[in-house]
C-alpha cells in the first residue's frame, strides 16, 4: 500500500495498536510543525525501485523481513512514496508510528543526524543507543558463555526493543580483523533474526541509504537514470588514497545500485587486491546482464576516467590484508596518485563528481573538484534525509496496516 492510500485519521480518532504503544507514543505535533521545512517529492525517483536490490546487497534475512513488513514480493516494485504537505497520513498517526531506536554502534555525522531529524520532522522520536557507552555491551554470538565484557545477548535486546519501538535502525562497522567473519554481517543479521519490527541498515558492510541518495541526485542532474532514459552512461567507481584502511560498505552499495539503475560501471582500483568481494561483483554483473550493460574492472587511470559521466570516489582497504593492515601500508602509500583532480576529471565526458563524505580534501580529491560546479557531494548528503523519510513512512505505514 502506497502512502498516498493510507487512512486519513486524526490524532484523536486513530485507534492505537495496543496500550503499550500508547505508552511510548509522543504528543501529536501541530499540522504545521511535523513537516516544518520543504522536502523533495520522491515519487518519480523511487517508485520504480524494487526491494530486490537489497537482496543483491547480501542482506539476506533483513531483506526478507522488510518484504514481510511491506507485504510485497521480491518481484514487485518497491513503492517509496514521500508524503507531502497534503498530509496523507495525519500527524498524530505518524507520532504513534515513528518511535525509532537507532542502534548506533559506530561513529556518525550525516547518518545519525539525517535519521534523527527525519524522524522528528515526521512527528516521531529517535532513541539513540550506543552499546558499551550509554547502553550495555551486547553479545552477538550464538551459544556462547557470556563471561567477557558483554552484559546482554542480542536476542533479549532485539525482542525488548521491538516492544518499545516501531523500527530498529542499526549502524555497525566491521571489526577489520577477519573478512570471512565480517562478511557475515552478524550484528544486523542478529537484530533481523530476533526483532519483531522492521530492521533498517544505517550502514554495516553495505550502505543502502547513502546510495539511494546518490541515485536521487544523479537522476535530477542527468535528466533521468539510464534505466529510465535507455541512454548509455558510464559510472566510474574509483578507489582513492586514504592513510587508513576503510570500510568497503559504500563501494559495495555504489557498485550494486549503479549497475541496477542501468549504468555501465567501471571499477578503478590500484591492483587486484582492491577489487571488491565477489558477492557484490557478481550481483552487479547480474544486474548489468539484465540491463544489457557492463561491469568492468581496470587498474588503468586513463582508461577508467575516459568518457565517464559520473565519477564516484571512495577509499577502502584491500580484502586480502584484513587483520594484517601494517603490511598493507607499504603498497597503499604508493597509490596517492589516485587522488581525483582536475586533470583526471578533464578526461571524462564533463562528469559529475560525488563522494559519500567525510572526505579528506587534497588527499582523496582536490579542492577544485570537491567545490567545483560539477560536484554533487552536498546534494547527495542532503538527499539522505529525503530518501530515509520516504522509507520510514512506507515501512511503518505497512507495519501499522
Amino acid at each position: 500500500m502506497g502512502v498516498a492510500r493510507a487512512r486519513r485519521t486524526s490524532a484523536a480518532s486513530a485507534k492505537p495498536r495496543s496500550t503499550k504503544r500508547v505508552a511510548v507514543a509522543l504528543a501529536a505535533p501541530s499540522a504545521k510543525s511535523w513537516l516544518a521545512r520543504p522536502t523533495k517529492n520522491l515519487d518519480p525517483v523511487l517508485s520504480f525501485l524494487r526491494l530486490l536490490w537489497a537482496v543483491d546487497h547480501g542482506l539476506g534475512k533483513i531483506s526478507k523481513k522488510l518484504l514481510r513488513a511491506m507485504g510485497i514480493t521480491a518481484e514487485q516494485r518497491m513503492i517509496l512514496r514521500f508524503v507531502g504537505s497534503n498530509g496523507a497520513i495525519a500527524a498524530g498517526e505518524l507520532a504513534r508510528l515513528l518511535h525509532v531506536d537507532a542502534g548506533t554502534i559506530s561513529a556518525s555525522l550525516r547518518t545519525r543526524t539525517s535519521f534523527e531529524i527525519g524522524v522528528y520532522e515526521l512527528g516521531g522520536h529517535a532513541v539513540v543507543l550506543e552499546p558499551g557507552k550509554g547502553a550495555w555491551p551486547i553479545e552477538f554470538r550464538e551459544g556462547t558463555t557470556m563471561d567477557a565484557e558483554a552484559e546482554e545477548h542480542v536476542e533479549e535486546v532485539a525482542r525488548v526493543l521491538s516492544r518499545y519501538c516501531d523500527l530498529i535502525a542499526v549502524r555497525a562497522f566491521p571489526k577489520f580483523v577477519d573478512w570471512k567473519d565480517d562478511r557475515e554481517d552478524r550484528v544486523i543479521q542478529s537484530f533481523a533474526k530476533y526483532a519483531t519490527v522492521p530492521v533498517l541498515n544505517m550502514e554495516t558492510i553495505t550502505h543502502p541509504c547513502q546510495e539511494l541518495a546518490l541515485m536521487l541526485a544523479l537522476r535530477e542532474h542527468l535528466g533521468g537514470l539510464p534505466s529510465e532514459t535507455k541512454e548509455r552512461k558510464k559510472f566510474l567507481l574509483t578507489w582513492t588514497y586514504h592513510p587508513k584502511p576503510l570500510n568497503t560498505a559504500v563501494a559495495n552499495s555504489a557498485l550494486i545500485i549503479a549497475a541496477k539503475f542501468g549504468f555501465d560501471v567501471t571499477l578503478l582500483c590500484p591492483n587486484p587486491d582492491y577489487v571488491l568481494d565477489s558477492r557484490y561483483m557478481d550481483a552487479a554483473r547480474a544486474s548489468a546482464a539484465e540491463n544489457g550493460t557492463s561491469v568492468t574492472v581496470t587498474h588503468d587511470i586513463d582508461a577508467g576516467y575516459a568518457g565517464a559521466h559520473v565519477v564516484y570516489a571512495k577509499s577502502w582497504g584491500a580484502l586480502p590484508y584484513f587483520g594484517k593492515w601494517e603490511t598493507e601500508w607499504t603498497p597503499r602509500s604508493s597509490f596517492a596518485h589516485f587522488i581525483v583532480d582536475e586533470a583526471k576529471m578533464g578526461k571524462t565526458d564533463n562528469a559529475f563528481f560525488s563522494h559519500c563524505l567525510p572526505l579528506r580534501r587534497n588527499v582523496k580529491a582536490t579542492d577544485a573538484v570537491v567545490s567545483g560546479p560539477r560536484s554533487l557531494v552536498i546534494e547527495e548528503a542532503e538527499n539522505r534525509i529525503h530518501v530515509q523519510k520516504s522509507m520510514l513512512i512506507e515501512l511503518l505505514a505497512k507495519e501499522r496496516a
